[in-house]
């Protein structure tokens, strides 16, 4: 069966540099829709749906397709970009996508979408770029930390999450405690052809807790109504987290569950941004090493629809964010692997973390996503160990 498609330009032309963050909103919309599509001039909107709909059902998820490109494209003005790194020109040995060749090798199982199991290459690969990420952690003898993977909500409420990313939270819940409930599910619990669970909601107890969204958050809570030594405070983690990113969620470059390492800085302004630039020019030197081609530049993060222009805009001139963004050359397009953050006060004014003078904490991390670092890797440098830098050909031996 043809899909249905429904075409119409939007109320007010998207700018060129807001196309893909509009885009990738889109999917959030409505159930409905299978895929979604902006012309590069951000004149045209193409929805492909999932299913035939009437005329009117049409209309309003177009209908919706319009605020959302009207709350976040208009008056919108195009922030300066600051590039503080540029090797995106760095010769690589590779051009093609890793994903078919990972597949016949059996190193990839994809459980659900946005859900992989890794095999022996990747995590390989992945323990390589961990180490590196170790030692520079190690560098700044960072306190190493174990977070939990469930968040609670009340954590989150305070510091805002809900308000600005409310697109891509996980839920953690369970069966009420209730003998009648756990049998009935017991008795009757199954999943349909799409893989939904069939038990009722109200057999499950309130959401107390959810999946993490990110590392640093967990020690910001630990630090929570504390004054922190003079010297202040550097940890490092590793640990899962959970964006949900719907139609967006794409092979290793976009999961739904993910790998984070962070190496965390909790102090005064000074002691933060110093640090910032510290482990970036560290970095840079492990990245020439192995001939990696990236870039650095600032970004904002994928905030919803409601906060994005306002929040957007406030991360862009403060230059709070720089996003370690490599090359794919297969898609001639760039993938962030990594982030150097630095979030002002807002933790230590909303979480009562005091400096000794009794002034709110600052705090920033330095962010690398383990699966996204390892798939451009291997789409610059590909599966001939004889084309990796020398320092990587061990990883197989």
């Amino acid at each position: 069966m043809n899909a249905t498609i429904i075409e119409f330009p939007p109320t007010v032309t998207i700018p060129p540099h807001l196309v893909g963050e509009v885009q990738s909103k889109l999917a959030y919309v409505d159930e409905r829709i299978a895929a979604a599509h902006i012309g590069a001039a951000g004149d045209n909107i193409i929805i492909e749906l999932k299913e035939p709909l009437s005329t009117a059902e049409q209309a309003t998820i177009e209908e919706k397709v319009q605020r959302v490109v009207v709350s976040m494209a208009q008056g919108a003005i195009r922030p300066k970009v600051q590039v503080l790194e540029d090797y995106l020109d760095r010769r690589v040995p590779f051009n093609g996508d890793p994903m078919p060749e990972l597949a016949r090798r059996g190193e990839i199982s994809q459980e659900a979408q946005g859900i992989y199991v890794l095999g022996p290459l990747l995590t390989r690969l992945v323990d390589w770029f961990e180490q590196r990420f170790l030692d520079l952690a190690a560098s700044f003898s960072a306190q190493p930390y174990r977070f939990p993977t469930l968040i609670p909500a009340r954590y989150l409420e305070k510091v805002g999450y809900f308000r600005a990313f409310p697109h891509s939270l996980s839920f953690a819940t369970h069966l009420r405690e209730d003998l009648d409930h756990i049998d009935s599910f017991a008795e009757g619990a199954a999943c349909d052809q799409h893989g939904n669970l069939n038990a009722p909601f109200e057999r499950f107890a309130p959401i107390q807790t959810l999946l993490s969204p990110a590392v640093c958050y967990h020690l910001y809570f630990t630090l929570a109504d504390q004054t922190l030594p003079p010297q202040g405070v550097t940890a490092t983690a590793v640990g899962n987290c959970f964006r949900y990113e719907s139609l967006n969620l794409s092979s290793l470059e976009r999961l739904w569950n993910f790998t984070m390492r962070e190496v965390i800085f909790v102090g005064s302004k000074e002691f933060v941004l110093e640090n910032r630039e510290i482990a970036r020019q560290r970095m840079q030197r492990v990245f020439e090493e192995i001939g990696f081609a990236y870039r650095v530049e600032s970004a904002n993060d994928p905030f919803f629809i409601g906060e994005f222009r306002k929040q957007a805009a406030f991360q862009s001139a403060f230059q709070l964010k720089y996003e370690i963004r490599a090359r794919l050359p297969f898609k001639d397009s760039t993938l962030a692997v990594g982030s150097y953050n630095y979030h002002q006060d807002f933790f230590g004014r909303h979480l009562s973390i005091h400096l000794p003078d009794g002034s709110p904490a600052h705090t920033g991390c330095v962010a690398f996503g383990l699966e996204r670092i390892v798939f451009a890797f291997l789409a610059q440098f590909g599966f001939d160990l004889a084309q990796w830098p020398r320092s990587m050909q061990e990883i197989l031996q």
